[in-house]
């Protein structure tokens, strides 16, 4: 898939989300853009392409405004100076909490590999006792992250491939989310039993 662009997201959510609440997507984008300004991907592609592409994954999924917005804003409280409290005034604290539970996750730290996935698979799952759109944009992050994954080195390869097979791929398996298990495995796959 290509990488999408904003007329594409919009496009896609005017198909079901009504014009008031796309102004609002518009919006988180147009900070996203601002927020992640020069800075650049490995691939050497501006930054907004990836919380663009994430917002445009949980789009098809048919997701709400609230998450559209927070996958667009994703990482800016990871990376950025933009805090939680101020997307909550500057747009409600629903999608400030959805960042600031995408963010959480991202910044777990365990002291052994094993001891990192049984920790972040429980902390997944019991997510999704408090929303699963925390999940559902996690889960895209991590897909967009292994589709683009040739430009990390061999290491990070491999080791981002690893990280999927033991915590994505079991997570997306048990949502249900079947297209999202089968292609973060394939992709994981392709590093960690490459065919001659």
């Amino acid at each position: 898939m290509k990488n999408p662009t904003i007329t594409d997201l919009m496009q896609l959510v005017n198909t079901y989300i009504c014009e008031e609440d796309t102004k609002m997507i518009v919006c988180a984008y147009q900070d996203a853009e601002k927020l992640h300004s020069g800075v650049k991907r490995q691939s050497g592609e501006p930054y907004i392409i990836h919380p663009l592409y994430v917002a445009y994954l949980v789009a098809l999924s048919k997701a709400d405004k609230d998450t559209i917005c927070a996958a667009l804003l994703h990482d800016t409280i990871e990376d950025t100076p933009i805090t939680k409290e101020e997307i909550a005034r500057r747009y409600n604290e629903d999608i400030a909490i959805l960042v600031d539970g995408v963010s959480k996750i991202s910044r777990l730290e365990f002291s052994s590999k094993q001891e990192q996935n049984i920790a972040n698979i429980r902390k997944l799952v019991m997510g999704l006792e408090v929303d699963p759109r925390i999940i559902l944009i996690k889960l895209a992050d991590r897909l967009h992250n292994m589709r683009t994954l040739e430009h990390k080195s061999e290491n990070k390869q491999i080791e981002n491939a690893q990280e999927t097979m033991d915590q994505f791929v079991p997570l997306a398996n048990y949502l249900g989310d079947n297209e999202y298990q089968v292609e973060l495995r394939d992709l994981a796959l392709m590093y960690l039993e490459p065919t001659s």
